[in-house]
């Protein structure tokens, strides 16, 4: 099942790029990987993204200017932006890069351990968020599904009680395939939809 959150690299180097997929391999996301920042800008118009890696020192479009257009578009100011170079004065660039808006900025040659950690905290905060984003959406799919201003707590929560058991339902007929032998391909995304409907159940309880 491939991953769904997704780590946008901008450098202007292959090798660079290759080697941040490689210290990034051993986390759940798809790193996908660009050579320019008017690239990157174009991969930001068509996709999501948890995060953004993204070199300073490129030619044409450097990594400031990069930021500051990503940070002007109402869909991707908020994604957060960790800098990495190796080049210019390191106090001076990271004082940019933070001006710029970026969320950290890590100076090459980076610890490969310090790198995968920090994101690490990202990818799981933006699936946290994504999470709660999902359990609103939820909560108001069944609690206003009428578009009624009067409707009483209870018939809210029948409906809450039967997405729930639509979601246990899609779990249990991927338990059965598995029990025959067939693949389950979907099993984890309807478990994690199971969770969300749970923990939504929870909140609006």
């Amino acid at each position: 099942m491939p991953n769904e959150t997704r780590i946008l690299a901008v450098d202007d180097r292959e090798e660079n790029l290759t080697a941040l997929a490689a210290v990034l391999d051993a986390l759940p996301v798809q790193v996908v990987p660009v050579t320019s920042g008017q690239a990157a800008l174009k991969e930001l118009l068509n996709d999501d993204f948890a995060l953004i890696l993204l070199d300073v020192v490129m030619p044409e479009m450097d990594g400031f200017e990069t930021a500051e257009h990503i940070k002007s578009r109402p869909r991707t100011r908020d994604v957060p932006i960790i800098f990495l170079t190796a080049g210019g004065d390191a106090g001076e660039q990271a004082y940019r890069g933070y001006a710029a808006g970026a969320v950290d900025y890590l100076t090459k040659p980076f610890d490969p351990w310090l790198l995968r950690a920090k994101v690490a905290v990202f990818v799981e905060l933006h699936r946290r968020n994504l999470r709660l984003k999902q359990q609103a959406r939820l909560l108001r799919e069944t609690l206003d599904a009428d578009g009624s201003e009067g409707e009483d707590a209870t018939s809210g929560c029948d409906r809450l009680l039967s997405a729930l058991d639509g979601r246990l339902a899609r779990v249990e007929e991927d338990v059965a395939r598995l029990r025959s032998g067939e693949p389950a391909d979907r099993l984890e995304a309807h478990l994690a939809d199971l969770r969300t409907a749970l923990d939504a159940l929870s909140a609006g309880g």
